[in-house]
């Protein structure tokens, strides 16, 4: 068997340049080691609640990972092939997960280059000690190592959350979920915190499949007339309050664009009447998400919970692929994202409030320095979320640091989100962010733009401390 060694350089992603390496290296030093925030993702709480062992590597790292299996797919791998489970129980067909593992060994090479490539190999080298590429020569020693350790109990999920240092983690739950889970792990005697967040937009996007049955479960849940517009909102901030209790600090709004609302209440109650019925308009459904995004921002004022919004997201992209295994499998797409109109009357109404935080994320990369940087340089209540899905990159993060530095300054933004369904893949993306700021410092330190002492107190800030004071945790 022809096997390559796998070696994670010490300074990879640090500059070139041997001055500013040096100084990227005198950074990092100081931040490798800290805890990890993750304030902003979609891990499963039931892994912490039960704290059952993984069952093995295509269930860990393949079948949760949709940067993973949408480059296969991409390649003409079918989902099925790979263990997805379609929507359609009838349509299932079992998949022996180390033939799945074994088509991603066999198509590795695809990933040359790609954030997947860097996360994956931490995982591989930091979290299970392989020292050899993965190849499909080598699928079946890499399955089997995996897998044999996931057995283990230091590979439990709550041993792997203490090893990799993680002082908090916040998962994504809808308004209809009970938090059965989040219960469980706060009655137990483990100290790890995983935290809820509030993602309202099964019940806020009149387009949302299902959503005049998600309104009567709302109502179940409540006991409110959800479908009159005052029931409706009372509704939400029984919910919001029922999160809170359990640990949430934030909510989440995933609407396809930034738009905002501000209508008057007779207009509100008008429109909301529309978007109940089965019929409703495009037009409608956009407009009753940009009044519930004003709406939001309201309540967030009332109970202290941090706001997220983050438009652009053409999802569910490949209708094929959403009417066989359903949402969030690598087909949302980034679209053109206007801010500075469409969020101007949430920031009439509260932009202006200190005691207010909006962190915003985008897919448009082309909106940084254009609009971003300048609304969250100017407004108290906004802050900037650095990476979302395609730009939590090498490459991704130095363009956000290079257009919104010079307008927003760093402490305008609120840290690394590394926003995974994967969880082994969390340390190795805080890793990359760590490295790749720690470089963006020493290059200003070698310019001469900073001192060293404060670009390690900024490393830290980044690293650290700005994601767990915006988030509140």
């Amino acid at each position: 068997m022809s096997m390559r060694p796998l070696h994670l350089h010490p300074d990879r992603l640090f500059p070139a340049d041997p001055e500013v390496r040096a100084i990227t290296r005198r950074l990092y030093d100081h931040v490798a080691t800290l805890p990890i925030i993750s304030p902003h993702g979609h891990t499963d709480p039931q892994w912490f609640a039960q704290n059952a062992p993984f069952a093995n590597a295509s269930e860990l790292l393949l079948q949760p990972d949709h940067y993973v299996f949408r480059m296969l797919y991409s390649q003409g791998v079918p989902l099925e092939a790979l263990g997805l489970t379609p929507v359609s129980v009838d349509a299932a067909r079992a998949v022996d997960p180390r033939e799945a593992w074994r088509i991603l060994a066999s198509h590795y090479h695809l990933f040359r280059g790609t954030p997947s490539r860097m996360w994956l190999d931490w995982v591989f080298a930091e979290g299970f000690g392989i020292d050899v590429q993965l190849t499909a020569e080598t699928s079946d020693l890499y399955y089997d190592r995996i897998t044999g350790a996931l057995a283990t109990p230091e590979f439990r999920p709550r041993a792997l959350f203490e090893r990799f240092n993680i002082e908090v983690i916040t998962t994504t739950e809808s308004p209809l979920d009970t938090l059965d889970h989040h219960r469980t792990i706060a009655d137990s005697n483990w100290n790890g915190r995983v935290l809820t967040a509030y993602r309202p937009d099964p019940v806020v996007d009149p387009e949302y499949e299902g959503f005049r049955d998600n309104l009567a479960r709302f109502a179940e849940l409540t006991g409110e007339d959800t479908f009159s517009y005052a029931g409706y909102l009372a509704a939400h901030r029984k919910r919001r309050a029922f999160f809170a209790k359990h640990g949430a600090t934030s909510t989440d709004h995933g609407h396809p664009t930034a738009l905002t609302a501000d209508l008057s209440r007779a207009e509100a109650d008008a429109l909301f009447a529309r978007v109940i019925r089965p019929d409703v308009s495009p037009q409608d459904a956009e407009l009753f998400r940009a009044q519930m995004l004003t709406e939001m921002a309201g309540m967030s004022v009332e109970d202290g919970l941090v706001m997220q919004i983050h438009p652009g997201a053409l999802r569910n992209h490949n209708p094929q692929v959403f009417a066989r295994f359903g949402r969030d499998k690598g087909a949302d797409m980034p679209m053109r994202t206007d801010y500075v109109h469409a969020l101007r009357p949430l920031l009439a109404r509260h932009g202006n409030n200190p005691d207010l935080t909006i962190i915003l994320f985008t897919l448009d990369e082309t909106v940084y320095a254009r609009e971003l940087a300048p609304l969250a340089g100017h407004y108290p209540a906004l802050k900037l979320g650095p990476a979302w899905w395609f730009h939590d990159s090498p490459e991704g993060m130095r363009r956000f640091r290079l257009s919104m530095t010079e307008t927003a300054g760093f402490y305008n933004t609120v840290g690394f989100n590394d926003d995974t369904r994967a969880f082994l893949s969390i340390p190795a993306r805080h890793d990359v962010a760590r490295r790749v700021d720690c470089g963006f410092l020493a290059t200003l330190v070698a310019e001469h733009r900073m001192e060293e002492w404060e670009a390690a107190e900024l490393a830290h800030d980044l690293s650290y401390a700005l994601a767990k004071k915006a988030y509140r945790l």
